[in-house]
């Protein structure tokens, strides 16, 4: 396909080139707007037909179907970077293997999946629903499942974008790459967008080197720009090291909510049990037991563990050639294996955090 770049031309120009291309005269000012519209339907068309189309094609293309050539063009536009972003589709049920009792599903749920599901009743009440948050807490308690079941439940894709993409070109690159990604995140609609080890590319400036600056000078640039679409798109960063971050980023006007995510209750402990358990060819099984068993565990520990449970029986079946049960006596033998990522230190520190950065 023709790799030219596209013809600029002044107001009066574009009438004259219009009315070669296709017979029909407009005023300047509109062919103006016209000609940049006709230029990204023969990339449209383009694309579509897998050959470089002729200006005439598609001026008169455009300009027979100027109702839905528009909407073709931004519906396609998207759907490419969609693709090229690796967009995921996240079943509505993620939502339900968080117990009603984990901190924080009821903020989530109040703060921010109703607003923007409820978007009449909102307006109507001068609710302006979420854009951007900051999840933080101890690695491993679950940030990133709130934010895939946060997609799940409002049925928009999920988009994670990795710090290593950004400095895949090397550490120079990482403001220009961030700010292509946000100018092409900008031109979709109902996506939930993910940056996770936030801190990494929104440190605080008062010790960074030159590049570090630069990168969170130009995240501090993008997020009002973000904020200003009229689409639906939501950010989330994840961190679990808040401390790290920037004051700047911290400061009302740049993320709506930040909020702590910390350990496993009883009851949060016993429905992600529940829901691994269900994966398991189990005997005689005291969940209780199980849940005393587990305190201290965060939702990454659980699943860990239940992989050594696992694959422990499938070792035993392997060797016995007799069929297997797991019974709690089995999670006791693999316990010693596992060691529970919250500490009383860790969830003293995590407290403290909470008191001092948490706005919700």
């Amino acid at each position: 396909m023709n790799d030219n770049p596209p013809e600029i031309l002044s107001p009066e120009a574009c009438t004259n080139r219009i009315l070669e291309l296709s017979g029909v005269a407009f005023e300047p000012d509109i062919a103006a707007d016209l000609w940049s519209k006709i230029l990204k339907h023969k990339w449209l068309l383009s694309e579509k037909l897998g050959r470089d189309v002729g200006l005439r094609t598609a001026c008169i293309d455009f300009l027979e179907n100027m109702e839905q050539a528009p909407d073709e063009y931004v519906t396609h536009q998207r759907k490419s970077i969609l693709h090229e972003m690796g967009a995921q589709t996240i079943g509505r049920e993620i939502w339900d293997t968080i117990s009603d009792s984990q901190p924080p599903k009821q903020l989530v749920q109040r703060r921010i999946i109703l607003p923007l599901m409820e978007e009449g009743l909102s307006i109507k009440h001068g609710v302006v629903p979420p854009k951007a948050i900051v999840f933080f807490g101890p690695p491993g308690t679950g940030k990133t499942h709130f934010v895939k079941a946060i997609a799940g439940i409002l049925s928009w894709r999920y988009i994670e974008i990795f710090p290593s993409m950004l400095m895949a070109d090397g550490v120079e690159k990482i403001g220009a790459n961030l700010r292509e990604v946000m100018e092409e995140a900008r031109h979709l609609d109902e996506v939930v967008l993910f940056i996770d080890e936030f801190e990494e590319i929104a440190g605080s400036r008062d010790t960074a080197d030159r590049i570090d600056k630069s990168i969170t000078n130009e995240f501090l640039k993008q997020i009002p720009l973000l904020r200003n679409q009229k689409n639906k798109i939501l950010l989330v960063c994840a961190t679990n090291y808040i401390r790290q971050l920037d004051a700047a980023m911290l400061r009302p006007g740049r993320f709506d909510c930040i909020i702590p995510v910390g350990g496993l209750d009883r009851e949060g402990r016993t429905t992600i049990l529940e829901h691994y358990l269900s994966k398991l060819n189990t005997g005689q099984i005291d969940l209780d037991r199980i849940v005393e068993m587990t305190s201290g565990f965060t939702p990454s520990d659980i699943q860990y563990f239940f992989q050594q449970v696992a694959h422990f029986a499938f070792e035993q079946e392997l060797a016995s050639k007799e069929d297997y049960r797991v019974t709690a006596e089995t999670f006791i033998h693999i316990l010693p294996k596992v060691r529970p990522s919250l500490s009383d230190q860790v969830i003293a520190e995590f407290e403290k955090d909470s008191i001092s950065y948490s706005r919700v």
